[in-house]
């Protein structure tokens, strides 16, 4: 089996490692230059699950990734936009899917915090790329950015 991770910070699951609690695991950051999206992540041999935190007012930018996505909402309410689709809240309960190669975006309302769960297929990294080409960071409401 191979240990190595796709994602610098993962955890790789098998060879014994077969169970996990997440929510005592060190996290890292799920979208270097576009997001704000922070949590820990497990590595299998074709898929990749993390649960993922984005602070109150705070999110990812428009961006794309090759391999498809689901998010589960545990807590929080996101801004959530699919391609052309209009911008909805979405709270706990709800199921996000986000086809590989469509722009989509998640950010966390004012009011508090998110922590979802996260699937995707490991064709590629956790990460994925801004569609305006930045690589600076987050997205964040005014008055949310980092002093």
């Amino acid at each position: 089996m191979n240990t190595t991770t796709k994602n610098k910070g993962a955890v790789k699951a098998g060879e014994g490692k077969y169970i996990f609690a997440l929510k005592e695991l060190a996290g890292m950051d799920a979208g270097i230059g576009y997001s704000t999206a922070f949590g820990p992540v497990i590595e299998g041999e074709r898929m990749q699950v993390g649960l993922i935190n984005k602070t109150r007012g705070t999110g990812a930018k428009p961006h794309t990734h090759p391999n498809e996505q689901w998010n589960y909402i545990v807590q929080g309410t996101l801004r959530v936009r699919v391609g052309n689709e209009p911008e909805l809240l979405c709270g706990p309960g709800t199921l996000l899917y986000f086809p590989a190669n469509i722009v989509h975006s998640t950010v966390a309302t004012t009011d508090e915090d998110v922590v979802f769960l996260t699937v995707k297929d490991l064709s590629h990294g956790i990460h994925g790329a801004a569609v305006d080409g930045t690589t600076d960071g987050g997205y964040f409401e005014p008055g949310h950015a980092p002093e």
